[in-house]
């Protein structure tokens, strides 16, 4: 563990051009390693949904790892700072276990991953748990719960401590997040 012994205060990995992200009043930044394209999101409820751990084969692809680690964050509680006209995107269904279109948005200059939204999840995006500014949250407010897929996990790679594993998908989001037309 390379950053401060104080979990509760602040850390920002000196990585990228990356100068000005924030954590505040429950509230932070997520930036593309090149920083042109900058996110503000919420770090609690009800604008923070979930954070969870992903071995599925599309996560292991799209991040270019054997896992994804992903905060699930409702649209209307999301801000583009920055950058919003520098995301290209790219969707497909034909591997998405619920067979509808994912679609994934990237910084077209340096090509971050910032986030990914879903035919399947109406009204969230799935963002990046390593764009966040603040690495203590990773450790701390965004920690997983979940972690998804675990069929898929390598062998080296040993299942998190104290959250909820599930072979597949896990919970059908739609149900789980009450996101019925109308109520978001």
């Amino acid at each position: 563990m390379a950053n401060s012994a104080d979990k509760t205060k602040p850390y920002f990995h000196p990585t990228g051009l990356v100068t000005d992200g924030y954590s505040r009043d429950g509230e932070a930044t997520a930036t593309c390693f090149c920083g042109k394209v900058q996110l503000a999101f919420p770090t609690e409820a009800p604008g923070l949904v979930n954070s969870f751990v992903c071995h599925c084969s599309d996560c292991h692809k799209i991040h270019s790892s054997m896992l994804g680690a992903n905060i699930t964050i409702r649209d209307s509680h999301l801000k583009h700072i920055r950058g919003r006209e520098l995301l290209k995107t790219f969707g497909l269904s034909k591997h998405i276990a619920s067979g509808e279109k994912m679609t994934n948005h990237f910084c077209s200059e340096c090509g971050t991953l910032m986030y990914r939204v879903g035919e399947h999840f109406p009204g969230v995006s799935i963002l990046r748990l390593g764009t966040v500014d603040d690495f203590n949250l990773a450790e701390t407010k965004l920690r997983p719960t979940t972690e998804h897929f675990t069929k898929n996990r390598v062998g080296w790679l040993s299942e998190l401590e104290g959250v909820k594993h599930f072979e597949g998908p896990g919970y059908d989001v739609k149900n789980r997040l009450n996101l019925e037309k109308g109520n978001l």
